[in-house]
Formats: structure tokens, sequence, C-alpha cells
């Protein structure tokens, strides 16, 4: 059976992702997330339908390792050489680009700059996905072919309700011309045509309403998909717009947010995070991880424990970020980095008394007096980044505190490369 390449992308494009991409686009998130719905067939439809298979496969080759999983939200800005090959190779002359990004935009609801960096996106995550795919198993150009026509029965589920591909001369990457979604098997095109229709797809399934007309007239016939698609509705806008109630605590709501993760195997296994809104004294509010960085600050800071501490207290009380990565090697901060230090701004300016110093640290692995000199810049680059004058202090600690040895994996070393803040009186 093939893999339905479909969930491996769409591990790489969970909330956290729709949430920062929207952040840095200054689009709305259900702006976002309905422009992905229809960029997603399309993209994958472009790589089972490219008439390159064999340049496509030898450049997916090239991006098992050009660690574009690693900043997707990176592409959002210019094209990078790769992701424009890409491009190329599955829809061919710019004309066939231009007619999906306006659709897709004037469907969205938001504008065709924003639309052509998600396709940047969606596409650095799909080229990334089944090259470390293609890498992990091997495959050949063969297999490769026959994994990509694997993939043409999971798209025509995935086609969002209202979109057509008809128009732009690619309904027949889905198997139909003309409309938006497959007709059941057995059933009349006129019939289908005249009857209301509504896909959802949700972990890969898809579950159809479908009125059926006969000469009785039935009000239910009509009245039930209408209440349904109603129901339908209201639950995506309540998902698209949750808004937390203004109190004066620290964290007023909580979501359980599950995403999907690719093993190195090429499983897809669930991983839960609960992301939280935690309220400021101004009533301001800010989204972040249930006992991340943000919440546990913002609890601190209103403590007791806070208040009475002495300098000497509070030097060995750190909090370390939760969402701030650096490219590899380097004191560049990845641009999903940004929304965390965003919000600790956010919370110093709420907390005007409050002085922090920032501290990097680097694993053991490497030379030690480079270690140190990386730490140092990335600390510094943080308090840049943050600007902020109650930033009083930046400090590369390089592997001083590193627990786990140099010859452990990098997975095990990965608790000692942290950044972190501490509270100064």
């Amino acid at each position: 059976m093939s893999i339905n390449l479909i969930e491996l992308v769409k591990s790489q494009l969970g909330p956290e992702t729709v949430s920062q991409a929207a952040t840095q686009l200054g689009e709305s998130e259900s702006g976002v997330s309905k422009a992905i719905s229809a960029l997603l067939p399309a993209v994958i439809g472009g790589f089972s339908n490219s008439n390159a298979q064999s340049e496509l496969f030898s450049t997916l080759k090239d991006a098992a390792s050009s660690g574009v999983l690693s900043n997707l939200l990176g592409n959002l800005g210019e094209n990078d050489s790769l992701i424009s090959r890409i491009l190329s190779l599955i829809f061919g002359d710019g004309d066939k680009l231009s007619a999906l990004t306006s659709s897709v935009s004037n469907f969205a609801g938001i504008s065709n700059d924003s639309t052509n960096s998600l396709l940047n996106l969606i596409t650095g995550a799909t080229a990334g996905s089944l090259g470390r795919y293609i890498s992990d198993s091997n495959l050949d150009l063969s297999s490769f072919g026959s994994l990509l026509s694997g993939q043409k029965g999971f798209l025509s589920a995935l086609i969002p309700a209202g979109f057509s591909f008809g128009t732009l001369g690619l309904g027949n990457w889905f198997g139909n011309d003309t409309e938006t979604v497959n007709v059941p098997p057995n059933t009349p095109t006129a019939e289908a045509a005249a009857s209301p229709k509504i896909d959802v797809n949700r972990s890969g399934a898809t579950h159809e309403i479908t009125s059926d007309q006969d000469s009785g007239g039935s009000i239910w016939k009509w009245l039930l998909p209408l209440l349904l698609l109603l129901l339908l509705g209201w639950f995506f806008w309540k998902q698209c717009n949750k808004k937390a109630d203004t109190v004066p605590t620290a964290t007023v709501d909580s979501t359980t947010v599950v995403t999907d993760s690719t093993n190195a195997a090429g499983d897809t296994v669930a991983v839960t995070r609960e992301t939280t809104v935690v309220t400021l004294p101004s009533g301001k509010t800010l989204q972040a991880y249930k006992g991340g960085i943000e919440d546990q600050i913002v609890t601190f800071l209103k403590s007791d424990e806070y208040k009475n501490a002495t300098d000497e207290q509070l030097k060995d009380r750190w909090f370390n970020f939760d969402n701030l990565n650096f490219e590899f090697g380097k004191a560049v901060l990845t641009p999903e980095s940004k929304v965390q230090l965003e919000n600790l701004k956010m919370i110093l300016t709420e907390f005007p008394d409050a002085k922090i110093k920032i501290g990097a640290y680097t694993d053991k692995k490497g030379d030690e007096n480079t270690n140190l000199k990386l730490s140092g810049e990335r600390a510094n680059v943080v308090k840049t980044s943050i600007n902020s004058p109650q930033v009083k202090e930046a400090e590369g600690y390089g592997s001083k505190f590193a627990k786990v040895p140099a010859e452990a994996s990098d997975k095990e070393r990965e608790s000692d490369r942290k950044t972190a803040v501490r509270f100064l009186k």
C-alpha cells in the first residue's frame, strides 16, 4: 500500500506553523489555513503529475540534505533556488502559477504576495518530507514514480469545499476537469451537480453528506444538509477565531493541539502539546505553550516568590525558551523564534520594574573555545532582538554546564543546547 504523502506534509504544517506564518505575513490565521487547504493539493498534485520525474527525483534527493524542513518559515520570503527549481518542474510556465496564486488569494481572502509566500512554504514542506522519505526508504526512480502515482487516490478528498481546479486547467490532476470534488461511483453527473455535497477532511478521512433528489421533494432532503452545513461552518469559525475572556489570571483558556510527526521509518505518530492564553496585567493576551516560558514568567512575576526574592536567590532561577532556535553553527535566529521573543518583550513592558539576563549554552561536542564564543554571540543576538532596556546582561556559557557526553547522540545532547533568561534585582 502506498504511503499517504499528504499526511507526511501535514505533519510539518501544524497549528503552530500556521500561527507563526499568519503573524509574519500580517494575515488572519483563518485566511492562512484556508489558503494552505487549497495550495496543498495543488502542490502534491503537481508532484504526482509532473512530466519531469527523473529531474524531480534528483532534486528531491538534494532537498533531503538541504535543511529545508528546519527552516520552513524562512521560505516565506523570496524563493530560494531549490524551491524555484521544484516549482518550475511541477507547474511549468509562470502563467499556471500566477493563475493558481490569484485564485487561491481570492478564495482565502489574503494578498497575492502572502499566497506566493505560503506556496513557497508548502513546496518546501513537501520537498523536504518527500526527500527525507526517499532517503530513509532508499527509493530508486521506479519506486519513486510508483509512490507519486499512488498519491492520486488521496488528492480529491483534500480539495476544500468551494474551490475548483477545473478553471485553472488542473482539474484532470484530480480525475475531474470541472467539479470541485469527485462524483461518487454510480451517480449520474446531472444529479451530482444538482445535489448539495460537503467534503470534510479530518485526519485524512473524507466524510460526505449528500442529499438525494426525487419527485417527492421532502423538506428534510434539503433542510438536513443545510443544517449540517451551518453546523460545520460554526465549528470551523470557532476553531479559527478562539478568543480568550479577559480575566486577571495568568492563564484563562487552554486548547489541546494535536499535530502529526513522522519518525525515521516514515510512520506517522501523534505529538500532543497544549497551548494556553496568557493574560497580562493590562488585560492584553498572548498565546503560548502551557507551562512554557511565557506562562512560567508571568506566573513568577505575579508571585510573592519573585517580589520577596533577593538577587542572590534569583541567580539559579532560570527560565528556558521552548521555541527559540538558531541556524546550525551560527548566531542566526530562525524566523519562528521571533514570535517568542516578541512575547517576552510584551511581558517586560507589562512589568516595567523587571530586569533580565540572557544566558546561552551549547553541548560538549566540538571545540570548547569555539562553543563559548558561539554561545556569547547567540546571547547577544537574543538581547538585540528583544531590544529592551530591561535586558541588562547577556552571557554565553558554552559547554561549561553541559552534562551529556560529547559521544552521546544528538537527541541526547539536545538538553544541553538551550537559551534561557533569569531575573535581576
